[in-house]
């Protein structure tokens, strides 16, 4: 398949890799990485970033999907992980070394969608669930129509895209349309790889970027990537969602911010450990003007390693909380909270 221009200009960019990034050619102490795709833009420029400072440090990371870094941080063949969707009570437990769960920067998952001369698209908080549950199978139903006066819907199938691997953004648009819409959490549920229909125009492809190439070669067709992305790749069709509030709200860097406002961090710590608890969800942000997808996405690594293993993993989390955040929001990312970064900063102390 031709790669397409939008993927050819990221790449030329160095900003986005179809498969990993490898940076620091000569190095001491080498990390490997895998894992979530959400975050992997910003992650291979800190990563690149951080390496020129630090000569004697190299870190690998391959863009594999959340589901994919979990069970490499399970199997033990990487040095940490990444994933959208944190990890499970059980997951944790089968890493005898223990796990240390930090978030490292937020984003927002946007609904993506190729109509010709539809430039704007509202979708209301019952429509797009409708749609990811394959209950509304034609653009111009009437409940679309209706939030978008004046606009000529075509008289066509929606074609809905959907992620093929196990995928911590599926995870959260999952979590988020679940707590919403009870016929959605009833047919088809929250998860990294959930239980979508097998009747109407499903088709699924791997990571952002696999996503985002089917929606462009299928017009008429509706799909879900991450805010960051799709700001990359200078996708324009991007749905405004009708929030808890009853708002139209678009995804940025303000209504993302807004979302994330109301979360709140458990007391405690994680099971069987006494590492904070930095797991924390927005499933339906109540606030005004927030936007209503929008998450954390975290770093995961093994408690106890080998040392200067684990000195180089503090450095390399404290860059991306002291330094990485002043770069998140101009690749669409969501910069953390001042009292989150104190968090993670105060946690990173429990890799050693």
């Amino acid at each position: 398949m031709k790669t397409p221009s939008y993927i050819k200009s990221a790449l030329a960019a160095g900003l986005v890799s179809l498969c990993a990034v490898s940076v620091a050619a000569h190095a001491e102490v080498k990390l490997n990485g895998s894992g979530a795709s959400f975050p992997f833009p910003i992650y291979s420029k800190w990563f690149k970033d951080f390496s020129a400072e630090h000569k004697d440090i190299r870190i690998d990371y391959q863009s594999k999907g959340s589901g994919a870094g979990i069970q490499d941080l399970i199997n033990g063949t990487v040095d940490f992980a990444a994933s959208d969707a944190a990890m499970s009570d059980k997951d944790m437990a089968q890493v005898k070394q223990g796990v240390v769960l930090l978030p490292m920067t937020a984003g927002e998952v946007v609904i993506i969608y190729n109509l010709k001369g539809v430039n704007e698209l509202n979708l209301p908080r019952d429509v797009y669930p409708a749609i990811f549950s394959g209950t509304i199978t034609q653009w111009n139903d009437p409940a679309i129509a209706k939030a978008n006066p004046g606009v000529d819907l075509p008289d066509e199938p929606i074609t809905v895209v959907t992620r093929s691997d196990s995928s911590g953004t599926s995870f959260v648009f999952t979590g988020h349309l679940s707590a919403i819409n009870e016929t959605f959490k009833e047919s088809v549920g929250q998860g990294k790889a959930p239980n979508w229909p097998n009747t109407g125009k499903f088709i699924a492809a791997p990571k952002n970027d696999g996503v985002t190439a089917q929606v462009q070669q299928n017009e008429g067709s509706i799909g879900y990537v991450e805010y960051g992305y799709a700001k990359l790749t200078g996708w324009k069709q991007v749905a405004k969602l009708e929030n808890k509030s009853g708002k139209f709200i678009a995804a940025g860097p303000e209504s993302g911010a807004a979302a994330l406002a109301s979360a709140e961090f458990p007391e405690g710590t994680l099971p069987n450990s006494d590492v904070p608890n930095l797991i924390a969800w927005v499933w339906d942000p109540a606030g005004e003007d927030a936007y209503p997808i929008a998450t954390f996405t975290w770093m995961l690594f093994y408690k106890d390693q080998d040392d200067e293993k684990a000195a180089a993993l503090r450095e390399m989390v404290e860059y991306g909380v002291k330094k990485g955040q002043k770069i998140a929001d101009s690749m669409g990312y969501i910069p953390l909270p001042k009292s989150v970064q104190e968090r993670v900063l105060s946690t990173v102390e429990f890799i050693r």
